[in-house]
């Protein structure tokens, strides 16, 4: 039986090249990772396709429960998702909260990976 050879790494130069510093940053991984997650969800994106969608370019949440066959918390809450990632704006007018698009948000989401 063969003994492999002992690589010394204060020796032995080729085997640890010292890394670079991560081009993405923490902090940014983390905003870039919270936009992919609130994408990530079918409900969601149709969420966006009905708000993007709207003759005004909004959309009150008492008519975004029904294409999606859900309840309204539902809808809520992958609203607020959404509102979080900074894809929707949510404005609130007597006792119904209207959502429209960030302008440039979906533009800057399709653009996250190519800027990696």
């Amino acid at each position: 039986m063969t003994s492999l050879p002992i690589l010394d790494p204060t020796t032995d130069e080729a085997c640890c090249i010292p890394a670079r510093p991560p081009a993405l940053g923490a902090e940014d991984a983390q905003q870039r990772a919270l936009v992919f997650k609130a994408l990530a969800d079918p409900n969601r994106l149709r969420l966006l396709s009905i708000v993007k969608a709207g003759d005004s370019g909004e959309a009150c949440v008492c008519d975004l429960t029904e294409p999606l066959d859900l309840g309204q918390p539902t809808v809520s809450h992958h609203l607020k998702i959404l509102v979080e990632a900074g894809l929707l704006h949510r404005e609130k007018r007597g006792t119904w909260a209207y959502y429209s698009l960030v302008p440039g948000a979906l533009a800057q989401a399709a653009g996250l990976l190519a800027t990696l």
